[in-house]
């Protein structure tokens, strides 16, 4: 009866972790620059410094990884040598006052082919609708750059992520990862034409 009773209070905890965890990670959002060229993103490469993003933390690793499968995935792959987009993340502990903007969906929005570009008339333009949000409990926030214009053209973010230690953090992170890459459902031309996304050789050519 004991061992019943257990396993029964074992369930329970799994079950109310669960849902504090779906509670934590229930905002997800992104935005977008209008002059993002995401037609034409095919390789990519991670901003590297310190902290989570550095090669030694275990926990950047388990973020790095999650980025690269979802990726792939979409048919994008890693080059050492001038990739076309740049990828940031980052951890904010706490609430967070975050800048965001009211926009259509991303692949919508590039279905219709009105990126932005310095050529465009000031009446054409978009325009922004900026929106205040507080994201709390913490926030995983990834960037994506172009390498080209060094300027940022997606932002995604998700708050309550409260990262614990040892694997269940990881697990948190690659989850949390996950979630944000699912507002990024854009694929790379080649994919789109049904070919298979090239590797980069490694260094002895192979």
């Amino acid at each position: 009866m004991r061992t019943v009773l257990s396993i029964l209070s074992l369930v329970c905890l799994a079950a109310t972790f669960s849902a504090c965890m779906t509670t934590r990670e229930a905002r997800v959002d992104s935005d977008y620059s209008y002059r993002g060229n995401f037609r034409h993103y095919r390789t990519y490469d991670f901003v590297t410094g310190t902290g989570l993003t550095a090669d030694t933390s275990r926990l950047g690793q388990s973020v790095r990884e999650a980025i690269k499968q979802r990726l792939q995935v979409q048919g994008y792959r890693q080059a050492k040598r001038r990739p076309d987009m740049l990828v940031n993340f980052r951890v904010y502990e706490g609430d967070m006052n975050f800048h965001g903007f009211v926009q259509e969906d991303l692949s919508q929005w590039i279905k219709r082919n009105i990126e932005e570009t310095d050529d465009t008339p000031r009446e054409e333009m978009q325009g922004y609708q900026p929106v205040r949000l507080l994201l709390a409990e913490g926030t995983l926030l990834l960037t994506l750059i172009d390498v080209k214009t060094n300027r940022a053209v997606w932002n995604g973010y998700a708050s309550g992520v409260s990262v614990p230690e040892g694997p269940m953090g990881e697990i948190v992170l690659r989850r949390s990862v996950r979630s944000i890459l699912d507002r990024y459902r854009v694929f790379t031309e080649e994919l789109a034409n049904g070919q298979l996304p090239r590797t980069e050789p490694d260094e002895q050519g192979r």
